[in-house]
C-alpha cells in the first residue's frame, strides 16, 4: 500500500511517502506566502523520489498548523497525534516526545502502545521555539547554523533573564557590549529555550525514553542544554523534522 503524510508547518511543508510502512520518498520546503502551492510543490518532488505518480498513491494524511488547506488528502490529525504515531513506529519504548519547530514547542507524554496520554504546547511565546534561536543569531550576528557547535565550546553557564524574545534580543546586545563570550551567550540562548521546554516536560509528566523532533533537533547546542535540564539523555532520529509528515502517513495506511 502506498500512501502520503503532509505536514502544512508554519515555516515548511514536508511530505512523506511511504510503500508498506517504509518512507520511499520524502521533501521539504518553505512554506511561503501559498502554503497549498508548496504543498503541491513538495509532494510532487517527493513523489519524483519515490518514482511513482500521484494515481499510484492510494491516501494521504495532513497534519500541521495548516492541515485543514493541504491539498489532495482524505484526512487529517493534530500535530500531537502525528509526532506520536511517527515516533512510536521508530521508538516503541518512547514514553515522552518533544517536538521544537519554528513557531512552537510541545511535549508529549505517550504510553506503550504510543496513544497519548497528556500534551502542553508552547504557542504563544517565540523563546520557546526555533523563532527564538533565529533572533539571537542575527542580535550575535552568527549564522543559524553556527550558533549550536558555538555553544558547545562554552566554558561558562551564564543566566539570561529575558522571558520574551524581544528584551532578550536587547539582552544580548548588552551582554555583547559588556564583552561576554559569543560562546556563552549562545549557550545562554539554548539553556533559555530549554528551560521553557523543561517546563512544558515536567507539566505532562516526562519519564524515558524521551524523542526530541522537529527542525530545532538538529540544533545540536539545544539538544545539549536540553540533555542537561532534563537530567537523562535525549534521542533524536535521522531526519527529526520530517517526523510529523511520516506520522501522517502511517495513519493513512491505517485509514
Amino acid at each position: 500500500m502506498i500512501t502520503a503524510g503532509i505536514d502544512m508547518g508554519s515555516k515548511t511543508i514536508k511530505v512523506v511517502v511511504l510503500r508498506n510502512g517504509r518512507i520511499i520518498g520524502k521533501a521539504m520546503i518553505l512554506a511561503g506566502f501559498e502554503s497549498q502551492q508548496a504543498a503541491e510543490q513538495a509532494f510532487a518532488t517527493a513523489l519524483e523520489e519515490a518514482g511513482i505518480t500521484g494515481e499510484e498513491v492510494e491516501r494521504t494524511a495532513a497534519t500541521g498548523a495548516g492541515r485543514k488547506y493541504a491539498p489532495r488528502t482524505q484526512q487529517a490529525i493534530s500535530e500531537v497525534a502525528g509526532d506520536a504515531r511517527g515516533v512510536h513506529k521508530l521508538y516503541p519504548n518512547a514514553r515522552t516526545v518533544i517536538d521544537v519547530g519554528a513557531e512552537e514547542g510541545r511535549a508529549i507524554r505517550c504510553n506503550e502502545k504510543g496513544k497519548v496520554l497528556d500534551f502542553a504546547l508552547n504557542e504563544k511565546c517565540a523563546a520557546g521555539a526555533g523563532a527564538f534561536t533565529e533572533a539571537m543569531s542575527r542580535a550575535l550576528e552568527v549564522k543559524i547554523e553556527d550558533l549550536g557547535p558555538m555553544s558547545l565550546t562554552s566554558e561558562n553557564a551564564i543566566p539570561m533573564n529575558a522571558q520574551c524574545a524581544v528584551f532578550a534580543e536587547s539582552e544580548v546586545v548588552s551582554l555583547l557590549h559588556q564583552k561576554t563570550p559569543k560562546e556563552d551567550i549562545a549557550r545562554a540562548v539554548h539553556d533559555a529555550i530549554a528551560s521553557r521546554i523543561v517546563s512544558l516536560a515536567r507539566k505532562v509528566g516526562f519519564e524515558p525514553e524521551v524523542v526530541l523532533i522537529g527542525g530545532v533537533a538538529q540544533n545540536k547546542g539545544f539538544v545539549d542544554s536540553l540533555q542537561r535540564a532534563l537530567e537523562c539523555q535525549v534521542m533524536v532520529p535521522e531526519d527529526p523534522e520530517y517526523i510529523g509528515a511520516f506520522g501522517a502517513a502511517l495513519a493513512a495506511t491505517e485509514g
